[in-house]
């Protein structure tokens, strides 16, 4: 069951569209999936974060503006969130993460949002969900053009261009995006601003696909990012830093469909490098890279109309360089079987089991179970239990003096159950779950005071995420709202306590309005309070906060689209950090141009 944010589209009638990933399409009926579409990605151009933090019910902990955005989903940590590209896990080997502001969701055609654990579908890291980015084969007659130019406060500019060219049996999509800003916004003490803030990144997409016969079709997708960042000074006697990184993913992927067959070969290539320098004086740094290699059969078979049955091999080698000393690698591989079961037009089940095995540690046997009911043509009732875990990364395990090679394997146990309901316009879902997660990594001080990798506390997260969607069109004018409200308990199960930086309450809340040419819009975020220390003191917290954008946009295009706009953001000029010591801008300021051709 799936909901969709403001799902405007403004493509052209195509024949065919072919996607990478197809386990989201295909057993994802029994947990809450989000679907980001066109009009959405356009509003929020800047970063994954900006468009994630008000369009879902993920938590960002930002470093300040542009520097590290780390999330934390249905209140587990960063390293507990998948990022899956066209089907293929891309977290980093090193520290398990995504930075969400290296990637621009104007590079993809949709991006969707699942809730709740995916390791049977995904992999290591998916307990508290999974991001999916996805660049759709389209075949058929297509041509178009977008360009968004951005000019905005603190000499802050960017600069996307995509392109799509199909026929029926050729596919072409470009992308190429460029963000650069100086980034010295004033804090509240008028004293101090965000000095050594300054970055830069670039980020370029190609993707090609080719129909071989009517049933087979080869497709290559690649993404290359570069970046740099000066990290912000927390105290105007810090020592000036900055960090460069840059990333490499590239996939090759056959797939073939013979009657009620389909299968998808799949290889793929990922590097990740980074250096960082302490004192941006010196020349000196240091560093770390990594490789992986994917193998990845799917094959698919369709028993009847009702039943489908997937299975999964999936084979990967890993290459990482924590340290100037230290190389390691690790070979994992796994097997995965799914079914989905439709028994009537009202009641559908889907199920799976996963083993991996590799010499590194000891994985558990995963499973998911999950059930949707259409009880009324208004009303739909799912539920989902699954087994999910996460793997040490290359950091744990072996970081130079620090690194821990016995931790073991994070795991979890969570159910949940949602209901949908469709009333007059009206779309609101409601879903409430439990987890239990066992053997925590977390780097924690020593006797020594020094931190390193233990496996520690066992979690237990209650929750309850709710969304509503309204829109109405009436002659000229259209009417839409939002509203995600997210509720998350994150105990520490031994002494009772919120993990830090997990917020209880998160809002987010968004309307337009469009009346021929002109449209505008208003989006919100409140963010309750995050504890900063382990004991919860209610000294040591980042204190709520309320932000809203707002903008304003005008078409003067006859055919074609050619869009300006300004936008708004932190109209009411709010000072707050989301971070201890890293505050975000107050009111600023962007002015945009975006031409559809």
């Amino acid at each position: 069951m799936c909901q969709s944010l403001c799902a405007q589209q403004t493509t052209i009638v195509l024949e065919e569209v072919t996607v990478s990933d197809s386990q989201l399409k295909h057993f994802s009926s029994s947990q809450s999936v989000l679907v980001l579409n066109d009009s959405v990605i356009e509003a929020n151009q800047s970063s994954l974060t900006a468009l994630l933090n008000h369009n879902s019910f993920i938590y960002f902990k930002e470093n300040g503006l542009g520097m590290v955005s780390s999330p934390s989903f249905r209140g587990t940590t960063a390293e507990q969130t998948s990022v899956i590209w066209n089907g293929i896990n891309v977290n980093s080997q090193l520290n398990g993460q995504t930075d969400f502001n290296t990637i621009s969701g104007s590079d993809f055609n949709s991006i969707s949002v699942r809730a709740g654990g995916g390791s049977v579908l995904y992999g290591s890291s998916a307990i508290g969900g999974a991001v999916s980015l996805n660049n759709d084969m389209v075949f058929g007659k297509s041509f178009s053009n977008n360009i968004h130019a951005a000019y905005a406060s603190f000499n802050t500019a960017a600069l996307a261009y995509r392109l799509q060219y199909g026929t029926d049996k050729f596919s072409s999509q470009f992308s190429f995006s460029a963000n650069y800003s100086d980034n010295d916004y004033p804090y509240p003490n008028p004293e101090f601003k965000n000095e050594n803030g300054q970055y830069r990144n670039i980020g370029f997409n190609a993707n090609f696909g080719y129909r071989l016969g009517g049933n087979d079709f080869l497709k290559f997708y690649t993404r290359i990012y570069d970046g740099e960042r000066h990290f912000a000074l927390i105290s105007p006697s810090d020592t000036k830093t900055k960090y460069r990184d840059s990333n490499t993913w590239h996939l090759l992927e056959w797939d073939h469909f013979a009657g009620r067959f389909a299968s998808r070969t799949k290889v793929a290539l990922l590097t990740e490098r980074y250096q960082y320098y302490e004192n941006i004086q010196s020349d000196a740094y240091t560093f770390g890279k990594s490789q992986r290699f994917t193998g990845k059969y799917d094959l698919s078979f369709d028993v009847n109309e009702k039943i489908r049955l997937n299975s999964i091999l999936d084979f990967t080698r890993d290459y990482g360089r924590v340290s100037e000393n230290i190389k390691e690698n690790r070979n994992i591989a796994s097997a995965a079987l799914l079914m989905s079961h439709r028994l009537s037009e009202k009641l559908k089940y889907e199920a799976g089991l996963k083993k991996e095995i590799t010499d590194n540690y000891e994985s558990p046997l995963l499973f998911s179970a999950g059930t949707l009911y259409n009880i009324t043509k208004n009303y739909s009732l799912k539920a989902n239990i699954s087994k999910n875990f996460r793997i040490p990364t290359f950091n744990d395990l072996y970081w130079d003096g620090l690194g821990n090679p016995d931790l073991k394997p994070e795991t979890s146990i969570q159910s949940e159950i949602g209901n949908e309901f469709k009333l007059k316009g009206f779309n609101i879902s409601i879903t409430a779950y439990h987890m239990d997660i066992r053997d925590m990594i977390r780097w924690i001080p020593g006797s020594n005071g020094v931190f390193a990798p233990q496996n520690t506390n066992k979690v237990k997260i209650n929750g309850v995420e709710t969304a509503l969607h309204w829109n109405k069109k009436i002659n000229f004018h259209t009417i839409e709202a939002n509203v995600l409200y997210a509720y998350n308990q994150s105990e520490n199960a031994e002494t009772g306590k919120q993990l830090i930086y997990v917020p209880f309450h998160k809002i987010t809340a968004s309307a337009g309005y469009s009346f021929r040419k002109w449209s505008f819009t208003v989006q919100h975020l409140f963010t309750d309070k995050v504890y900063i220390q382990t004991d919860n003191s209610p000294t040591k917290i980042v204190s709520y906060y309320n932000v809203t954008d707002t903008g304003l946009a005008y078409d003067f295009g006859k055919r074609d689209t050619y869009k300006l706009g300004v936008n708004v953001r932190n109209l009411w000029d709010e000072n707050y950090q989301s971070k201890e010591g890293r505050y975000m801008p107050q009111r600023n300021f962007n002015i945009y141009l975006t031409l559809k051709f």
